[in-house]
């Protein structure tokens, strides 16, 4: 290959070589011809002048001659000072306007494009000749002939102007023009003409004909915001450009001079005519028969307008995030300036999995209180983010109707959601005992438990009894889980939480075991990479590469990934997670044919879900739930199934890979860190009889207990008052036995003698009533006479 490359560049150097050597001669010839030339004009002058004057001819000869000599050398002076400090030719190919961005994803492909830049650029050996020929009949018709420059092209273009009294024809040149889009400004001076004729040589001299083409139809401007044939071909027909028709083709070879005033969109009567002038420009150079000029002259204009391609993100959470990235990673002067290139690390096939697995969950209803997803894949190696989606409807394209005002939404989940991760956040507190030398076989009751007035509950008031810390975490148990927090301290949980990559601010509060703080997505699934990536952390990212406008690189991803847990930690952490997903929540998740471990979450109420899995090679998490935490209904599976959805389609193109082994002394191993168990001032095991749901109220939290930190019990750590001894009781000294009795402090009262009652005299009794005689009772009726008429 090395000796492949010097004959080439051996070759280069010879071809250059012969250039300079012809130009040389050229501009000798020239130099000589306009020496004869002018040595003629004076020998005429001469022979026309009175005789006196004849003495002085040599004089006269001679000083022309200086003054020739003087002009050329001037000129060539001028010319290589002016051809120094021109831009060099080898930046074409990397040119980009200014003020535009261009987003690529991982295979080169292109994501966003936004200002005046080229959406699909086209090779010039894939374009129709009849595109080709149309261009350089409208344009250039000596292209293949001139260096650069044209003077002929010129001087007809001034003839033709002159006769129709305006600007009928342009002189530049095909390479004047690109010389002009590429390196140079608009402006109408003497100063920017010489510049770009001396420019155009150059770009002559190192830059071939046909390539030279290509780069002018990709970047020539064609209206509509179409920049190159082919974007023109799809705004104007939506066809590419070996579908346009002949007419079709010289109705856009004519827009370059005015695209506004020749645009069909705008003025179909003058696109007409300029279009027809193209075909009598192709048809004069032989481009064309006269039979096919005809044809194309009698076609109709039938346009069918589209938007630029490349102008709306196929992926516009992830564009969105890249742009917001863009201003911590270089100069504000280079971001205002534009004309840059960002290369992410995005896998658009697998971004295509991952809207689709995430919308198959959350349905296709839209709006503010629809049910929401997220998803997150990364790189363990080395933190590239693979797919990002943070929600199911950006553009607003699952509306139901017209009248619904919905017109999106570009809250992007995975970065700028903050929720609360119920028992993903576990792994931190295991991770954080193992690395402390804490064995997975180490016992803890999982019973009603009570701790410096907090009290952590299991999902549905239901425990287990004595479980390792395998079983534990298998089984989500959180008070096994606030108990181990305990044990190892709040300080290496958090110390080591930041490490994996948590970017949250951590309080020493015992909620914290089973998730009580909100994390986003993307920081919580990079942390689970840790461990895939056997203990290495490296950052999330989602930019690779950043070049301006010049071709030259001014940022490139440097994340070299760092030790954060050692080795046989994360190996027992992962065969503690792959149990989750093979006997424990996480079942929804497995894979038939490779490894998984992950770990299930849900907060209050079922209010988040969620799911972080990884196998050796990828780490995907998923959230889903409500933007207003209205509660979901579901369960942490749903995230689960979501995850093996994606991971299903993804990992076709990836080999399968085991987990690491375990280290062999389980229960001898020393840790990494150091515990600093935290000093309680009362904890206590409440008494517990098996089950008791019936007796107590179901309280509908989760799978994975209580995680809200607006709880009394998410404060920080609450110790009980001290109880106040009590004082000592100390009884009234008694009197002795025989002592006399003491006497009294009053005087005893006198007797009280009361008078005696006055006799009572009752008054005289009245008189008593005369007797009243008893009514006489009514005379008993007839039984045979007739019953009295009724009252009327």
């Amino acid at each position: 290959m090395r000796g492949e490359s010097a004959s080439e560049e051996g070759i280069e150097r010879d071809r250059s070589s012969r250039r300079r050597k012809r130009r040389d001669r050229g501009l000798r010839k020239q130099a000589l011809q306009t020496r004869e030339t002018v040595t003629d004009g004076l020998d005429d002058i001469i022979r026309r002048v009175p005789a006196p004057l004849k003495r002085r001819r040599n004089q006269l000869v001679i000083g022309a001659v200086a003054t020739t000599v003087l002009l050329v050398a001037g000129g060539r002076i001028a010319y290589w000072n002016t051809d120094r400090d021109l831009p060099s030719p080898s930046l074409l190919s990397s040119f980009r306007r200014q003020g535009t961005l261009v987003i690529k994803a991982a295979d080169g492909s292109v994501l966003q494009q936004t200002g005046d830049s080229t959406r699909e650029k086209v090779s010039i050996d894939k374009l129709p000749k009849n595109v080709v020929n149309a261009f350089i009949a409208a344009e250039d018709r000596r292209f293949y002939e001139h260096n650069g420059v044209d003077l002929q092209g010129i001087a007809r273009a001034l003839v033709r102007n002159v006769r129709s009294g305006g600007v009928a024809e342009g002189g530049s040149t095909i390479t004047q023009q690109v010389a002009r889009m590429a390196f140079l400004n608009q402006d109408r001076s003497l100063v920017r003409k010489w510049k770009e004729a001396v420019l155009a040589q150059k770009l002559e001299r190192e830059i071939d004909k046909p390539k030279l083409l290509e780069h002018y139809l990709n970047l020539v401007y064609l209206g509509s915001e179409a920049y190159g044939i082919s974007d023109a071909a799809w705004v104007y027909f939506s066809k590419s450009v070996d579908e346009l028709t002949l007419a079709e083709t010289a109705m856009i070879a004519g827009l370059p001079p005015a695209p506004s005033a020749y645009s069909p969109l705008i003025n179909k009567d003058a696109a007409k005519q300029r279009r027809n002038l193209v075909l009598d420009r192709m048809e004069e150079q032989g481009f064309i028969t006269s039979s096919e000029a005809s044809k194309a002259k009698s076609e109709k204009i039938t346009l069918k307008q589209e938007t630029p391609k490349n102008l709306y993100s196929s992926s516009p959470y992830f564009t969105d995030y890249v742009r917001q990235e863009l201003p911590k990673l270089i100069d504000k002067e280079d971001l205002q300036a534009g004309g840059l290139l960002v290369e992410t690390t995005l896998n658009p096939r697998w971004q295509k999995i991952a809207a689709k697995a995430v919308r198959s969950q959350t349905g296709s209803a839209t709006g503010p209180k629809a049910f929401q997803g997220a998803l997150v894949a990364v790189d363990p190696s080395n933190g590239e983010i693979r797919a990002m989606v943070g929600g199911k409807d950006y553009y607003g394209d699952g509306k139901k109707s017209p009248d619904d005002k919905y017109k999106g939404d570009q809250f992007n989940r995975a970065t700028k959601a903050m929720r609360q991760p119920g028992s993903t956040f576990k792994m931190f507190v295991y991770t954080a005992a193992v690395a402390a030398g804490f064995s997975p076989y180490k016992s803890y009751k999982d019973a009603p438990f009570h701790v410096d007035g907090y009290e952590p509950k299991n999902y549905g008031d239901s425990y287990s009894g004595s479980l390792n810390m395998r079983q534990a975490l298998t089984k989500s148990a959180n008070v096994v889980a606030v108990k181990i927090l305990i044990d190892v301290g709040f300080d290496p949980v958090i110390r080591l939480a930041k490490n994996m990559g948590l970017t949250t601010k951590l309080e020493p509060v015992y909620s914290m075991a089973l998730g009580s703080y909100e994390v986003n997505l993307v920081d919580l699934t990079s942390s689970y990479g840790t461990l895939a990536a056997e203990g290495m952390h490296a950052k999330a990212h989602g930019i690779r590469k950043v070049t301006n406008s010049q071709g030259k690189v001014i940022y490139k991803a440097d994340f070299k990934p760092k030790r954060v847990v050692d080795e046989g930690t994360s190996s027992i952490m992962t065969w503690m997670l792959e149990n989750v997903v093979t006997s424990g929540t996480g079942q929804p998740a497995s894979l038939p044919d490779r490894q998984v471990a992950g770990k299930t979450g849900t907060s209050e109420k079922t209010r988040d879900l969620w799911f972080v899995g990884y196998i050796p090679q990828l780490v995907t998490g998923v959230w889903l739930g409500y933007d207003d935490s209205y509660p979901t209904g579901g369960s942490s599976g749903m995230a689960a199934a979501v995850w093996r959805r994606f991971m299903r389609d993804a990992t076709k193109d990836i080999t399968i890979a085991k987990f690491p082994d375990l280290p062999n002394n389980l229960d001898t191993r020393k840790g990494s860190i150091k515990s600093d168990p935290v000093k309680t001032n009362r904890r206590y095991n409440k008494k517990w009889k098996g089950n008791e749901k019936k007796k107590r109220r179901r309280r509908r939290n989760s799978d994975d207990g209580y995680a809200s930190a607006s709880r009394s019990y998410s404060k920080p750590r609450y110790y009980a008052p001290k109880p106040k001894k009590p004082k000592p009781y100390y009884p009234p000294p008694q009197p002795a036995y025989n002592a006399p009795a003491p006497k009294p402090y009053y005087p005893a009262p006198k007797p009280y003698n009361p008078p005696a009652p006055k006799p009572y005299n009752p008054p005289p009794a009245a008189p008593a009533p005369p007797p009243m005689a008893d009514p006489a009772p009514p005379p008993l009726a007839d039984p045979g006479a007739a019953a009295p008429a009724p009252p009327m």
